[in-house]
């Protein structure tokens, strides 16, 4: 399989850049994969993850909280709120964050920003979804 450049980008850091075979993205309509050669395109993507597969066939997933990415000339830019390799998740706190949010959620108040809480337990569900891959 040919290869292309993927740069993934949050706020804070470059979280990955490298030549890959594949990667697949939670887009807002659905999950799809970009190959070499895709046409060009323009995308919002969701809460979930992004799995990415080198040369040799080495996958390397990470958890996104969403954001944007473009596809143009074999070159895939990834503009992440936030990514974490799986490995780096700390289950601990993402757990804790789960609690947090469905306590919250439990104990509405008129000054709890709905919205906020509901995407702060997605993330956690996210997270700890995804490190029970491996």
């Amino acid at each position: 399989m040919k290869e292309f450049l993927v740069e993934i980008i949050t706020p804070s850091k470059a979280a990955f850049k490298g030549n890959v075979t594949s990667i697949t993205v939670p887009g807002s309509l659905g999950e799809f994969q970009v190959l070499f050669n895709h046409a060009p395109l323009m995308s919002s993507f969701e809460i979930g993850k992004i799995h990415i597969k080198n040369l040799n066939d080495e996958e390397t997933i990470f958890a996104t909280s969403g954001g944007v990415v473009e596809v143009n000339h074999n070159k895939v830019l990834v503009l992440s709120d936030s990514v974490e390799s799986i490995p780096s998740i700390d289950v601990d706190r993402a757990q804790k964050a789960l609690d947090r949010a469905k306590e919250r959620l439990a104990n509405k108040n008129g000054e709890l920003d709905v919205q906020r809480a509901e995407a702060a337990l997605a993330r956690a569900v996210n997270r700890l979804r995804l490190t029970n891959i491996n």
